[in-house]
C-alpha cells in the first residue's frame, strides 16, 4: 500500500506503472469501486424516497427493493477487493 502511494507521488510514466504491476492496477481498481458506491447507494436512497413520496401506498415494497439494490452496489467493493488481489 505504501509503495502505490510512493508511486502516485512520482510523476506517473509507463515505466513506473510496469515496475508497479499488479499492485498498481488492483489499487486502482478498489478506490475505483469504493469511490462509485456511495454515488450508487445516494442515487439508490434518492430515487427511493422520491417515489415513496409520488405513491406513498407502495412504500413497503419500494423499501425492500432499494435495500437489496443497495447490497448489491455494496457488494461491488468486495468484487472490487477480490479482482485487485488476482490482479
Amino acid at each position: 500500500m505504501l509503495e502505490t502511494a510512493l508511486i502516485l507521488a512520482q510523476v506517473v510514466d509507463a515505466e513506473t506503472v510496469e515496475a508497479a504491476g499488479p499492485a498498481f492496477t488492483g489499487n486502482l481498481q478498489l478506490a475505483l469501486a469504493a469511490f462509485a458506491i456511495p454515488l450508487g447507494i445516494g442515487l439508490i436512497g434518492y430515487k427511493a424516497v422520491e417515489s415513496v413520496g409520488r405513491n406513498p401506498g407502495a412504500a413497503t415494497p419500494i423499501l425492500v427493493q432499494s435495500i437489496i439494490a443497495m447490497a448489491f452496489a455494496e457488494a461491488i467493493v468486495f468484487f472490487g477487493s477480490f479482482l485487485g488481489q488476482l490482479a
